[in-house]
């Protein structure tokens, strides 16, 4: 496999340095790609240089992820408009633990010699001082030189300004790939476009401190085909840890994508060979509505960051609420999970003391909670067939609801049509 044609036909690679794909191609060749901790986990718009270490590695190259535990402190102006709050040292180190955690689901660390390594800039800047910093790297890269990068000039040029803590990031970057360079014979650099100024950076300093000779790859900045910005929904972002983001919603956000992103995410996001993902494609064109594309591309990614059994558990709740899934499967479920994948449809909560008598039926869907506006409106629904609760289609308006009809001891679900539903929860 070549890392750089790997790269060309997914549509990932955008830059790359003169003399890079020779270097590639003489053997197996160390790389890195940095990830600033500042949040206790990665998201989806981190995939992109995940999947790229991950084809690095493929290609029989040695992947190193380095975590920024230094560079974290100051924060990267690239493609920001306005300045980071910097975290305090304690919130960082937590960061700086999970993203290690995360990273090592994705790449071989026991592999021989191309096992991919973890490293955190923080070993080798917690005992630089700023005046040995300033003499021994600042000396070597000018102001003009600094000043000419699109990520220092977009930000001098708005509102907000640079402060001196953000200008110094990239020579801070630039020495981590020096220091890479020097001690674990690191030759390339990978990041996305918007690092094309910061990575440079360390070439520089390679051919200026070590007389040596460094390379830059860098990689598309994914979008949506509507221009929308890739990974952010109105929940906020899509995270990889299954505490912040489901993998019901993990797995949902893939397979809600329209057929032109899916069209080109497959190719980024999965490690599916070319044939396999033509072969999908001409499948999926010949029957649109049933979404191979997407589901292909939803199920291995799923697999990838959480695990089958967590796909599984996703595939079984869509299949619940968008299918014919027995109700049977949330009580297999925490309380935690069930409000997790009711969230943001409407929930009513009624007193749980009320049930020990029963509750007529109608009187809970229109007076203890307000799934109908009125008795008359919950009466006629039912009457036509168009109510169930707890996947049980119910058309008696004198039925009683009781203490035996909740789920897991506190919910029962409404559903008003196919597709309106209801979370009902007995405090």
């Amino acid at each position: 496999m070549n890392f750089i044609d790997e790269l060309r036909w997914r549509g990932m690679l955008h830059d790359i340095m003169p003399g890079t794909e020779e270097e590639l191609n003489k053997g197996m060749v160390s790389g890195y790609i940095g990830f600033d901790p500042t949040a206790d986990s990665l998201h989806v718009g981190h995939l992109t240089q995940i999947m790229t270490l991950i084809h690095f590695q493929k290609a029989g190259h040695k992947p190193f992820a380095l975590v920024g535990g230094a560079t974290g402190m100051v924060g990267d102006p690239s493609g920001k408009s306005a300045e980071r709050n910097l975290l305090a040292e304690d919130t960082l180190q937590k960061n700086v633990q999970a993203l290690e955690s995360q990273l090592k689901k994705f790449l071989d660390f026991d592999c021989g010699t191309n096992s991919a390594e973890m490293v955190n800039n923080y070993d080798w800047f917690k005992n630089f001082n700023f005046l040995d910093f300033i003499r021994d790297v600042g000396k070597h890269i000018t102001v003009n030189y600094m000043m000419a990068k699109d990520s220092v000039k977009k930000r001098l040029e708005g509102e907000t300004g640079l402060s001196f803590t953000e200008f110094s990031y990239q020579l801070i970057q630039g020495y981590d790939f020096y220091w890479l360079w020097q001690n674990k014979n690191c030759k390339v650099q990978m990041g996305g476009s918007d690092q094309w100024g910061n990575i440079v950076t360390g070439t520089e300093l390679v051919r200026r401190i070590g007389k040596g000779t460094a390379f830059a790859i860098t990689t598309q900045l994914i979008k949506k085909a509507d221009g929308n910005k890739f990974g952010k929904t109105e929940g906020g972002a899509i995270w990889l840890d299954a505490a912040k983001t489901s993998p019901f919603r993990f797995y949902q956000f893939w397979l809600n994508t329209t057929d032109d992103d899916a069209k080109n995410w497959i190719k980024i996001f999965s490690l599916k060979s070319q044939e396999e993902i033509e072969t999908i494609e001409k499948e999926h064109n010949e029957a649109p509505h049933l979404r191979l594309l997407q589901k292909a591309l939803a199920n291995e990614i799923t697999v990838r960051t959480h695990s089958e059994a967590a796909l599984e558990k996703a595939l079984n709740t869509s299949n619940f609420l968008f299918g014919n899934g027995p109700i049977e499967f949330l009580t297999q479920l925490t309380k935690e999970e069930i409000f997790e994948i009711f969230e943001g449809i409407q929930q009513y909560t009624f007193g749980k003391e009320k049930l020990s008598l029963g509750i007529n039926l109608v009187d809970l869907l229109a007076e203890n909670t307000h799934v109908f506006p009125s008795k008359g409106e919950a009466k006629k629904m039912l009457q036509g067939g168009g109510v169930s609760i707890n996947k049980l289609k119910i058309n008696d308006v004198n039925g009683m609801v009781n203490s035996s009809d909740l789920i897991n001891e506190s919910f029962i679900i409404v559903q008003k049509g196919k597709k309106n539903y209801f979370l009902l929860i007995a405090e």
